[in-house]
């Protein structure tokens, strides 16, 4: 059996105020011909298919169009809730979409239903698994755990840690399991040791929700979601990456990981590119002309151009960089002095600060007094 591992596709993300909803169709369809061209059977999502828990009605159709492309005419897709996605809310068309051969464990305790007629198809389940099978009679275990939020965290009451609870969790998805196939854990969980980027949000980076390696021993295969940047853990368990770059230090290639299977055992991982979508170019220039010309050379692209300059930038110059590439999304500028300045994480700057920072990377000088207290009148009054 071939199996295709993605994640955090975040349908409906900007890039601050550009849309990319387009780059994300592109990006899915090529995952669907990638499906049809490798002879893909069962293609595993590991959470996050939307940036929010209230996606709009553009993004839900994107998401709905793309998983039953990809699904096909004989295909299965099992797919489990990541931290961005309302759980509930995705898994309530199960029993819809379990018809077109996708499988969702939205909120955790899920069981699907069996049988049909499509070529690949769940053949058993119980809560939070599912086994699925094919015409040849080849089998795939599949323990899958939504992400573990907050609600469900609390809905048990217990004196255990998150990893005792998890590993609980993940137990309990092995029910069905007395071997015979290969065994795969499908979840979305950030595991210790592993390297964030700075389009994830709520990460636990202080540890408290970091999970150790060794909760996944036992397992031929563990398919996670989270982190966006592509990287394998130990010998089996690997994050997929993001669906596009969703932040500028994201240089790496994206991709997917295609499996193939033999009787038990997992016999290859390839790593398969993806190409779609615009690349994010971080730009670094002492001089307005030049950056310019610069600019010029990367058409096409999503830029952060950092500026370095001994005096602030006139109104005229920011004009020409910006007409200079229509991709320019920030533009920061740093006077002399200002670059000593240690980096701050943007979730230790108040809304103040964070303001402010936005308003220079757009217009390259800082918010007048009046305009900032109307930003912080407006918070204030919840609008």
């Amino acid at each position: 059996m071939n199996i295709l591992h993605t994640s955090d596709w975040h349908i409906g993300k900007r890039l601050m105020d550009r849309e990319r909803l387009p780059e994300q169709i592109a990006a899915l369809e090529e995952i669907a011909r990638i499906c049809d061209e490798r002879e893909v059977d069962l293609v595993l999502v590991a959470g996050d298919v939307y940036d929010t828990y209230m996606p709009s009605a553009e993004a839900e159709e994107a998401f709905f169009h793309a998983v039953k492309r990809i699904a096909g005419k004989r295909r299965a897709v099992v797919l489990v809730s990541g931290n961005h996605d309302d759980g509930v809310r995705l898994g309530a068309a199960a029993p819809l979409a379990a018809e077109e051969g996708i499988y969702l464990f939205g909120a955790g305790r899920d069981v699907m239903p069996v049988g049909g007629t499509r070529g690949v198809r769940a053949v058993a389940s119980g809560e939070g698994y599912v086994v699925i099978g094919d015409e040849k009679g080849d089998r795939v275990y599949l323990n899958a755990l939504p992400y573990p939020n907050e609600a469900r965290l609390k809905e048990e009451k217990s004196d255990e840690g998150y990893t005792d609870k998890l590993r609980r969790w993940i137990a309990r998805g092995e029910a069905g399991f007395s071997g015979g196939m290969p065994h795969i854990l499908l979840s979305h969980l950030f595991v210790a040791g592993g390297s964030t980027s700075e389009s994830e949000r709520d990460i636990d980076l202080g540890g408290a929700r970091a999970v150790p390696l060794s909760l996944f021993a036992g397992f031929d295969y563990v398919a996670l979601g989270h982190l966006h940047k592509p990287q394998k853990l130990g010998g089996t368990v690997r994050y997929s990456g993001s669906l596009l770059q969703y932040s500028f230090d994201e240089q790496e290639n994206k991709q997917v990981v295609l499996l193939r299977t033999a009787g038990e055992q997992i016999v290859s991982m390839e790593e398969i590119a993806l190409s779609s979508g615009k690349k994010l170019v971080r730009l670094e220039e002492e001089d307005p002309d030049r950056a310019v010309a610069l600019l010029r050379r990367y058409e096409g692209a999503w830029i952060e151009l950092t500026l370095r300059l001994k005096a602030p930038l006139t109104s005229q110059e920011t004009q020409a960089l910006r007409a200079a590439n229509e991709g320019l999304v920030s533009l920061i500028v740093r006077t002399q002095g200002e670059s000593a300045a240690p980096a701050v994480r943007r979730s230790a700057l108040s809304p103040k600060e964070l303001f402010a920072e936005y308003y220079r990377s757009v217009y390259g000088e800082p918010p007048a007094d009046e305009l900032t207290q109307a930003f912080l009148g407006l918070l204030e009054e919840g609008v």
